[in-house]
Parts: C-alpha cells; sequence; structure tokens
C-alpha cells in the first residue's frame, strides 16, 4: 500500500514545470505552429546549401571545443565554403529532397557539413588543413556533385592540384602536337603492362 497522499506521477524538472505553464500560457497550438515553422525554415536553410554546394563532407565532431569549431568556419570562410552543424533528422531529410541517397551511416550521432561553393579541390584540402590534428572531427564521407563519397574518396580530392592548376595541364595536353597527345594518352597503359610483365618474369623466374 502507498502511504496517504503519494503520487506515483514523476515530479517535473523546474524547466519541465516552465515549459508546461509557457505552453498552457501561450497557447499550446501556437507553441507547436512556432517550433513546425522553424524545423521548416531550417530545413529549407539545409536545402539551399545543398543545392549551392558542389561538394558536401559530413564529419562527426563530439567532443570539439568551441574555439575549434569557429577556427574551421573561418577557414572555409576563407576558400569560399561554409562549415555548419545540423541536425540528423533534417539534414537526412534535406538530402533526400535534393535527391542524394546517403547511407544511414551519414546522419548519425554528431554530424556538421562542410559545403564547398566553389573549387572542390581547394575546399577540401583548407579542410583538411584545419581538422588534421583535431581527433575529434571523423570524417563520414560526403558527396561530389549527385554522387555519394566515402572517406577514402574525401582523402583522394586533397591530392588533388587547384583548378587553375588543372586548366593548365588540360589545355597543355589539348595543344600539344597529336603524336605527343598519343603518348600522354599511351603512358598509362604502358606503365600497367610494364607492371605486368616484372610480375611475370619473376614467377617465371621462381618457377
Amino acid at each position: 500500500m502507498f502511504p496517504i497522499g503519494f503520487s506515483c506521477r514523476a515530479q517535473m524538472s523546474l524547466p519541465e514545470q516552465q515549459l508546461g505553464q509557457r505552453f498552457f500560457q501561450e497557447g499550446g497550438e501556437t507553441l507547436l505552429a512556432k517550433s513546425k515553422q522553424q524545423k521548416e525554415s531550417m530545413l529549407a536553410q539545409y536545402s539551399e546549401w545543398l543545392a549551392r554546394s558542389q561538394a558536401v563532407i559530413l564529419v562527426e565532431y563530439t567532443g570539439l571545443r568551441m574555439a575549434d569549431l569557429d577556427a574551421i568556419r573561418a577557414r572555409m570562410r576563407s576558400v569560399g565554403g561554409e562549415f555548419h552543424v545540423v541536425k540528423n533528422t533534417l539534414a537526412k531529410l534535406a538530402l533526400e529532397r535534393s535527391g542524394l541517397s546517403a547511407p544511414p551511416d551519414f546522419c548519425e550521432n554528431s554530424t556538421a557539413m562542410a559545403l564547398a561553393f566553389g573549387d572542390v579541390a581547394e575546399t577540401s584540402r583548407a579542410f583538411h588543413e584545419v581538422v588534421k590534428n583535431l581527433p575529434a572531427v571523423k570524417i563520414k564521407g560526403g558527396f561530389l556533385g549527385m554522387k555519394a563519397i566515402s572517406a577514402a574518396e574525401i582523402q583522394a580530392l586533397v591530392a588533388l592540384p587547384p583548378l587553375p592548376v588543372l586548366r593548365g595541364q588540360l589545355l597543355g595536353v589539348l595543344l600539344a602536337p597529336a603524336s605527343k597527345l598519343a603518348r600522354t594518352l599511351a603512358e598509362p597503359g604502358r606503365r600497367v603492362a610494364a607492371v605486368l610483365k616484372a610480375h611475370s618474369d619473376k614467377a617465371a623466374a621462381t618457377a
């Protein structure tokens, strides 16, 4: 038997009591409408970022200090990109609405987006430089255009030369004489053939 006057209802904390009072004072429907409005506004903002970006890097940031977050944001802005902490449920919905198919682990635990609005290689390299000594930042994966890419593929983006250099290299190939162009295009095949022959010769020698 419970003592007289005992209540089975759990005691609410002060913030919960204040929230309940506010809910009835301001009108429950009004508060719910405000909350829905805020979510729709955030969802529209996420979708706008994704529509503008050439590439997106999704990371986990649990344990990161505020000063480190500020440093990442500043570095990304310096190369024309942005870095934002996002809510998983809204980020997942924004990705779906943008036609981006994300693996489940892209929107688990804490999530932040590094957004490349310009040169993808330069932005990826700048992001890598600013987070390489921050173990709290763990790259989950991302998107290059509409294609989902892994953390390993993002590392490959870091190794790409800046866009002006790539353009110069392409121009050099296009302006080269036909014979040089043919040699340039054939070179990877010759290298693969040389490697295969070396392995074949080694196998024959040990047989």
